[in-house]
């Protein structure tokens, strides 16, 4: 009977005041000029919404602010269930008020003052706008290792920016992107594109490319010795080229480096299981980046590379498909994050036919996919900090949330998987003062499901509404306005 009278209530709100709305509504004309709801619309939604995507060095994310006659207007979202991101059980029948680009209040009814507009999602549940810490735009076919040979950086750039678009609809608000198949950096310019307003997107941060040794897993080892090759990663040997690539990184753009310390599934002629990069070469990597305050992400799906990585003082392990229990306590004892990006590999499973490229892969998720699953399930138990990685990014966006089913599967409840994919992925990139959670001063990215993910985690792939900075990307925007 209290969450029936509660949610009464807020509908009250829109309910009464809907007559009163109707003499306030905009005029035709001024109507006609307002934005549309789709992402990919032109001129006038990027204007409207140029301040709503950053992408910047982790804990140095630029206040992009909302247009000034928008600093004044007030929003209210209304949703039957509330995840914040922080607590452990939902809050019914909430209320999340807006100005401007930021969260000011969270609460019920009583939070909302008097002039302001209403957006009722129903029973919808509302969260936190999604963090994919592992993603990579400019990937979209299985021949991703030529596909820089065949197409160039700027048409890789428009590409990715519909990628990055797409993946704001379904609800990725913030993405990591862990080195991209470019010669070039095209997916930062398309972050640069985005934060300067010149197109809609989400908030982005990332590594250039992958930094590999020859013959790993950023190298291409299929080609005869003759030809001459130009791999999209960053090919380096011993401490030197590791410092310089380290420092070519950043002069570019990168504020994440990535690093190859071991072989790779994806990748053709070369072993995950094996080290690929040598203690000093790790280290050198590690305290070059650290001299400007850049993190370091370590791809390594070896037991013995993760516990080399960790001890070189990495933010994050990338795939940790062989972690041991050693490596598990080194996680532990040094707060390392772990970002095992499962979906992609069951992702191929259920397909009928892939590239021979792709071939080892198929294999070896399929030998040591339920082993994999264990371990994770051991570090989740352990205490290891998980974030939400996807592995995708250029293919239908819709996929990633599959990584939350592989949360759940490894033994994490589904209000952790989401936590993993919000507050948890947040910490990771240090931007957990303004993104992550649904409190007051933080930006207000937010999604909303039709279903409850803690009931169904599937629903996360089923995003309906997304706000961006506070402005509406996807989703009812104007038969649910009132004003009180």
């Amino acid at each position: 009977m209290g969450k029936t009278l509660r949610r009464c209530a807020l509908l009250l709100i829109v309910a009464a005041t809907a007559m009163t709305w109707i003499w306030q509504r905009p005029s035709p004309a001024s109507a006609a000029n307002a934005p549309p709801g789709g992402i990919v619309s032109a001129a006038a939604a990027t204007a409207a919404t140029a301040a709503t995507a950053v992408g910047s060095p982790a804990g140095a994310v630029p206040n992009q602010a909302a247009p000034e006659q928008a600093a004044h207007d007030r929003v209210a979202i209304v949703a039957g269930q509330l995840i914040d991101g922080r607590s452990d059980l939902p809050i019914r029948d909430a209320a999340v008020l807006i100005e401007g680009d930021r969260i000011v209040a969270v609460g019920g009814a009583e939070i909302i003052p008097g002039g302001t507009r209403i957006i009722d999602l129903g029973d919808a549940t509302l969260m936190p706008g999604l963090i994919d810490a592992h993603t990579h735009p400019l990937i979209s076919t299985d021949s991703y290792q030529i596909d820089h040979l065949r197409w160039s950086s700027a048409y890789k750039a428009l590409r990715g920016l519909k990628a990055v678009q797409d993946n704001l609809l379904a609800g990725w608000t913030t993405l990591r992107i862990a080195g991209d198949a470019d010669i070039f950096y095209a997916h930062l310019d398309v972050r640069r594109a985005i934060d300067e307003g010149l197109f809609v997107g989400p908030r982005i941060t990332g590594a250039g490319h992958y930094i590999s040794v020859t013959g790993g897993g950023g190298d291409i080892n299929f080609m005869a010795p003759e030809q001459t090759r130009v791999a999209d990663g960053l090919v380096v040997d011993g401490v030197d080229e590791i410092r310089k690539a380290v420092r070519e990184e950043i002069k570019n753009g990168s504020d994440w480096i990535k690093l190859l310390v071991s072989g790779a599934y994806m990748s053709v002629g070369d072993d995950p299981r094996n080290v690929h990069f040598s203690p000093e070469e790790l280290a050198a990597a590690v305290e070059e980046a650290n001299r400007r305050s850049v993190p370091v992400m370590a791809h390594s799906h070896s037991a013995e590379g993760i516990k080399m990585a960790v001890r070189a003082g990495v933010r994050s392990i990338e795939h940790g498909s062989f972690i041991d229990d050693e490596g598990i306590a080194l996680m532990v004892e040094h707060g390392t994050w772990l970002v095992p990006t499962g979906v992609i590999g069951s992702y191929y499973l259920e397909q009928e036919e892939v590239v021979g490229e792709l071939d080892k892969m198929v294999e070896l998720t399929r030998r040591y996919r339920d082993d994999r699953v264990e371990r994770l399930r051991k570090a989740i138990e352990a205490g290891v900090k998980v974030a939400v990685g996807s592995d995708f990014g250029g293919y239908p966006a819709e996929l990633n949330a599959g990584e939350f089913e592989c949360m759940v599967e490894a033994g994490m409840t589904p209000m952790q998987a989401i936590q993993s994919g919000t507050r948890v992925g947040a910490e990771l990139l240090g931007w957990d003062d303004r993104i992550g959670t649904v409190e007051a001063g933080k930006f207000a990215d937010l999604v909303a499901v039709a279903g409850d993910p803690l009931e169904d985690i599937t629903e996360m792939s089923r995003v309906t509404w997304v706000m961006i900075g506070g402005k509406v990307v996807k989703g009812p925007e104007g038969a649910a306005h009132s004003r009180r």
